[in-house]
């Protein structure tokens, strides 16, 4: 890579670029969903962001580059100042496109991303608030991607809800089980809801079962429903006639036929509530707590990736002069407990992904502990930016149950994510991350 495109490469880091594609699908992942379609949307709107605030650093600390790295694109002529503030607001307003695609919500996230990254490279970067306006960028990147989840195709969809299993569906008094996508609808005034396990045939003197979470109440008027051949009544034990002529002559006698167990049905998801004025569907109201769950799962993914970014920050500021061991070793304490954080999580592959973490971002800043001066400080940094990819991945791989289908796709974006590493690594040779 020579030339014009080398210099292009230089100013918009692009060794660092494979650090942004995660917070996106980490986000994702940690809502419990997993990626969606929506979510490369963000991870592109992303992408174009990061770019953005690249060219736009080096726009904006041009003069302050001039003296202390001469050598990047801008002072050195390579790039014309003008093109890099050009390419910086058309990266941004692709950006924002890729985000309206997206959603309502996954917009306005982006909006605040870019808002957040133009103020620090305008001006919050060189003050002292630097490394919390960073960290903040990096919250609402990696909830960018959280946002196409909790409110695209897939948010109606109802996740694992917890049901009691050893639970029939219509097993207490006011519930039905759902056909399809909606509710039956409910029984007339006066009545309970039918269970789908059955219900007797009423007898024709007009007498009915023991009344139960099926049982059907007796039409106003002292009217004699009709005796239906083969319906059965589930009672509160969930019990049913041996067999149809039983059931017949049970209601021919007035009487119930001794009762045979029977495997309640497993419980579902779909089901419905009864309420006053008919059924709602209990997957709706499954659905609102486990939006909420994954909401506050990926706030806390968002936090922990803006902890390091916060971190990382605070040594790049003193990566060119040299500084106190100071900084270096609290970021260092900083990546040790993010570290012992994901160890925590039950997933072997969330396990891995943490150590490599660790491994990837403790050596460099126990050198620089050692020896604060500006190439180990350089190198502090770029390790750094390199172990958010292991970091991320930890954070999809952690997000993922333990068997079931749901864990396929954070375990395979996890997986993606481990692979970005070895590639960021390589091209770092070529093109400085910092």
């Amino acid at each position: 890579m020579t030339g014009r495109a080398a210099a292009w490469a230089q100013l918009l880091r692009l060794s660092a670029l494979f650090t942004v594609p995660g917070d996106t699908l980490a986000g994702a992942a940690a809502t419990g969903r997993g990626p969606h379609r929506t979510t490369l949307l963000a991870a592109g709107c992303s992408l174009c962001l990061y770019e953005a605030g690249m060219a736009l650093n080096d726009w904006a600390d041009r003069e302050q580059d001039a003296v202390e790295r001469p050598e990047r694109p801008l002072p050195s002529g390579r790039i014309r100042p003008g093109a890099a503030l050009a390419a910086a607001g058309a990266l941004t307003a692709a950006g924002l496109a890729l985000a309206a695609r997206a959603g309502r919500l996954p917009l306005v996230t982006a909006t605040a991303l870019a808002a957040t990254v133009w103020a620090y490279d305008l001006g919050l970067g060189r003050t002292p608030a630097g490394p919390a306006v960073m960290a903040a960028a990096r919250f609402l990147d990696v909830t960018l991607g959280a946002t196409t989840v909790l409110t695209g195709p897939d948010a109606r969809q109802p996740t694992a809800a917890p049901h009691r299993a050893d639970r029939a569906p219509g097993a207490r008094a006011g519930s039905a089980p759902a056909t399809g996508a909606g509710a039956e609808p409910a029984p007339r005034a006066g009545a309970r809801p039918a269970a789908r396990v059955g219900v007797v045939a009423a007898a024709r003197a007009g007498r009915v079962p023991a009344t139960g979470a099926g049982a059907i109440a007796a039409p106003r008027g002292g009217a004699k429903p009709a005796a239906r051949m083969g319906v059965v009544a589930a009672t509160r034990t969930g019990r049913v006639p041996a067999t149809r002529a039983d059931a017949i002559a049970a209601a021919r006698a007035g009487g119930v036929p001794s009762p045979r167990p029977v495997r309640a049905p497993a419980a579902r998801t779909g089901r419905t509530s009864a309420t006053r004025g008919g059924t709602k569907p209990a997957a709706r109201a499954d659905l609102v707590p486990s939006r909420r769950a994954g909401a506050a799962s990926a706030l806390g993914a968002a936090a922990v990736m803006a902890a390091h970014t916060f971190a990382v920050t605070a040594v790049s500021r003193r990566e060119t002069q040299g500084g106190a061991p100071g900084v270096p070793l609290a970021a260092l304490g900083a990546v040790g407990a993010l570290a012992a954080w994901t160890a925590r999580r039950r997933t072997p592959l969330a396990g891995a992904a943490g150590a490599l973490y660790a491994a990837t971002a403790a050596r460099p800043l126990a050198h620089a502990v050692l020896n604060p001066s500006p190439p180990l400080l350089q190198r502090a940094v770029g390790g750094g930016i390199r172990a958010m990819i292991p970091l991320q991945a930890a954070l999809a791989a952690g997000a993922a149950p333990p068997g079931g289908g749901s864990a396929r796709r954070p375990a395979a974006s996890a997986t993606g994510l481990l692979a970005l590493l070895p590639l960021a690594r390589r091209l770092s040779r070529k093109v400085s991350p910092t």
